[in-house]
């Protein structure tokens, strides 16, 4: 951090202890309990993030916080922000609609890192998303292969694909949150590029023409046929979601069509 600090440079971590943490494979409740899965603590997050936020005062670098998964950490991260410490974060698109609770009769597809956690954890990640507290939503897009996820669940690998579910997922939290849609898609584009240091994001006079033109209200059943990254495992197959892409294009070039244009 004394190095990053020195050529302001970003510190990009995950909060979570790794010895609390090891072993665990859901979030520490009564969902993991009552199915006898070993349970990852909300404080494997919390003691990580006392740590690195108390670096990050003392050396004065700027700390981006990846993947926020609990109600505890919004807190944390909140509090540091008041007290001046140069801290942002990320929380991914599962934890903002999903909680342990999904995980059902251990279904794999609910395995992620960090964990799923409550019901209560989801809300305050919601609301911090909202609020500004938590800056930028991620697709955590982490594929998982058939073979990599039908297994028992403590045995299968974590992850989701989520590149191709951001847009609608992101759309889905502003409607029930009731954002504006700029608000909304401000937390994946001009605010990542803003933690990033990177001039792009926005649509303003000379910006790169990177564009990404999509129909909020077209609906549409997530299946394993209708995704095309190379792991086709989503917690959300079999659901409706509203919004998709019609066309990309990147500096000004056509990148996508979608076939009905």
């Amino acid at each position: 951090m004394q190095y990053a600090a020195t050529f302001s440079y970003s510190v990009w971590l995950q909060p979570q202890d790794p010895h609390l943490a090891r072993a665990g494979v859901a979030h520490d409740g009564e969902i993991a309990a009552r199915l006898g899965l070993t349970g990852i603590p909300v404080v494997a997050e919390t003691i990580a993030l006392a740590t690195q936020l108390q670096l990050a005062r003392e050396t004065g670098a700027h700390l981006h916080l990846t993947r926020i998964s609990s109600a505890a950490g919004v807190e944390m991260v909140r509090a540091a922000r008041a007290a001046g410490i140069a801290v942002t974060c990320d929380v991914s698109a599962h934890h903002l609609h999903l909680a342990d609770t999904a995980i059902g009769w251990f279904d794999a597809h609910c395995r992620f890192d960090p964990p799923l956690r409550s019901p209560l954890d989801r809300d305050a990640l919601r609301q911090g998303l909202a609020d500004g507290t938590i800056d930028a939503l991620c697709s955590d897009h982490t594929p998982v292969d058939d073979d990599a996820k039908q297994m028992p669940f403590a045995e299968a690998e974590a992850g989701a694909t989520g590149l191709e579910l951001l847009l609608p997922l992101t759309l889905k939290w502003a409607a029930e949150m009731k954002l504006p849609l700029v608000k909304a898609l401000a937390k994946i584009t001009c605010e990542p590029a803003r933690i990033l240091g990177l001039p792009i994001g926005s649509l303003g006079p000379g910006s790169a023409a990177d564009v990404c033109v999509f129909d909020a209200e077209a609906t549409y059943l997530v299946t394993a046929k209708t995704l095309h990254s190379q792991g086709r495992n989503t917690p959300f197959i079999g659901q409706q979601l509203k919004g998709k892409v019609r066309c990309t294009l990147i500096d000004g070039y056509l990148a996508y069509h979608d076939e009905l244009l």
